[in-house]
């Protein structure tokens, strides 16, 4: 499942702090900051999706990312093939190195990946 904008920004913040209460997250946004209930709707919508979870301690809550970052943009990446490649790694890697204007070192550095992966096949 693929989050809203606004729910996947605030759960980079969470995955960035790894344990957070409110005012840790909202200490995290940039200016102009989101409205406190902005914030706590975010997150009763990411708890009820099963992203996020917390743990009481008196009136305040912790949050803390039920999901990992690398699985959610695996899926993501995984998903984003699928539909918009026919489900070809080598169309999404030809389509990534050309349209993306990647210098020569970060292409050897791709290179080096690919390489090593290879390798260990």
């Amino acid at each position: 499942m693929q989050l809203p904008k606004a729910e996947e920004e605030l759960m980079n913040y969470l995955w960035k702090l790894e344990r957070a209460f409110m005012k840790d997250l909202l200490e995290a946004y940039p200016e102009p900051k989101p409205a406190t209930t902005t914030v706590a709707t975010l997150l009763k919508r990411m708890i009820n999706k099963g992203f996020v979870a917390y743990v009481k301690f008196g009136n305040s809550r912790e949050y803390f990312p039920l999901v990992k970052k690398e699985d959610y943009f695996s899926k993501h990446v995984n998903g984003l093939i699928k539909n918009f490649f026919n489900d070809s790694a080598s169309q999404f890697a030809s389509f990534f190195t050309k349209e993306t204007n990647l210098t020569k070192a970060e292409l050897e550095d791709l290179k080096t990946l690919i390489d090593s992966q290879l390798k260990n096949k």
